[in-house]
């Protein structure tokens, strides 16, 4: 609340200053027309519109209450000197009062009307500016009507004018803050979804395929294997019960150590150690010396990690071949079986495996992956990430 009132200031006395100052530069004009008033009036007015700058500008820089008064003593003595000290008093000289009472003096009340001590204030500063513009432009019948009009419409514009900046600036701000509000809850609840999305994964692609094996009692899969498998999701779960954060590498296989750059055909070896010895002889083409960003690296393994898997799981093969190619912006790995092959169309839309372990982990990366299937001719997969 307590910014929400200095914005208010801010904006209150900078209009102030920009109003006052205007005025003032009109008042100069009028006065420097000739035959609008004698030397010495002149001087002398033009030193006190000097001085009226002054304040208007302190006022603008501080928003104190003495600025304020001072601007409204110097004002008050520049209408006093303009239409009672100069003989040749005329209407010329009388638009001179009208500006300076109705505009110079006004501007510097606009910052006024935002509580009810200051409102008093204001009333106060526009019956004594009134009372005195209307003498000293007293005895020209019509203009003398118009000057009074004039003092009591610039008043009442900025009494107007400063009342509704004063409501309504706590209110945008109120309204800003409800937006801002509204927008970290909705961050927040994107990052709580893609880390719930990161944990489904996590879970998907560690302790839920262990358990898989386990209750299919390992068919295909060595004891010597599972027991690797099964210590890897075991020291994973103590790391981050510890509060590691983990980041993939490839599928059944994290690190909680960041890696900042590495070449892709020094990572690939622990996905073929892996698959190798889960009874998944896979045929390697193409050449892996790709330098890739960690997170792209790390995505990128761990969707063709999962594509190995399931051709361990579901293809009805031994046997698989990737082969990696690259061009000046995108890394590609093309995995093939020549098992039993499915439906894509009856690929359900819940399913985790290739939605979220493939698709969706290299779509975070700006990547993408296709799918190539037919009952009975096996499954193609094309995975591509940027450089």
């Amino acid at each position: 609340m307590k910014r929400i009132l200095k914005e208010r200031d801010r904006l209150l006395r900078r209009t102030a200053r920009l109003g006052g100052l205007m005025s003032v530069a009109m008042a100069v004009i009028v006065l420097c027309v000739p035959g609008t008033t004698d030397a010495i009036t002149l001087a002398v007015s033009l030193i006190l519109l000097a001085l009226a700058s002054i304040a208007l500008y302190l006022l603008g820089w501080t928003g104190q209450l003495r600025w304020v008064a001072a601007t409204l003593v110097i004002g008050l003595a520049a209408i006093t000197v303009i239409g009672f000290g100069d003989p040749g008093h005329n209407e010329s000289s009388t638009t001179a009062v009208i500006v300076i009472a109705g505009g110079v003096i006004a501007a510097a009340a606009l910052i006024l009307p935002v509580s009810t001590a200051r409102i008093g204030v204001f009333v106060a500063g526009f019956i004594i500016t009134a009372v005195v513009a209307t003498f000293a432009s007293a005895g020209y019948g019509a203009v003398s009507m118009y000057a009074s009009l004039f003092v009591v419409a610039g008043w009442a514009s900025a009494g107007l004018v400063g009342w509704w900046m004063g409501q309504s600036v706590p209110r945008v701000m109120h309204r800003i803050a409800s937006v801002g509000r509204a927008h970290r809850s909705e961050r927040q609840a994107s990052e709580r979804e893609a880390q719930r999305r990161q944990d489904a994964r996590l879970l998907h692609d560690t302790v839920l395929a262990t358990l898989t094996l386990l209750a299919h009692s390992g068919v295909g899969v060595s004891e010597h294997a599972l027991r690797l498998q099964a210590a890897d999701d075991a020291r994973l779960l103590r790391q981050l019960r510890l509060g590691g954060k983990p980041m993939p590498r490839a599928s059944g296989v994290y690190t909680l150590e960041p890696v900042a750059e590495t070449e892709l055909g020094t990572t690939l070896e622990s996905v073929k150690q892996r698959f190798s010895r889960m009874g998944l002889e896979v045929s390697w083409h193409g050449h892996g010396q790709v330098l890739l960003p960690s997170n792209v690296l790390d995505s990128f393994l761990g969707a063709l990690g999962e594509c190995l898997e399931n051709v361990r799981r579901h293809a009805e093969v031994t046997e698989a071949d990737v082969t990696i190619t690259d061009d000046d912006t995108t890394v590609r790995a093309m995995v093939t079986d020549s098992g039993v092959g499915f439906d894509i169309g009856q690929i359900a839309d819940g399913r985790l495996g290739f939605a979220e372990s493939v698709v969706a982990r290299l779509r975070d990366v700006g990547g993408n992956a296709r799918l190539f299937s037919s009952p009975g001719s096996g499954t193609t997969v094309v995975l591509e990430v940027p450089k």
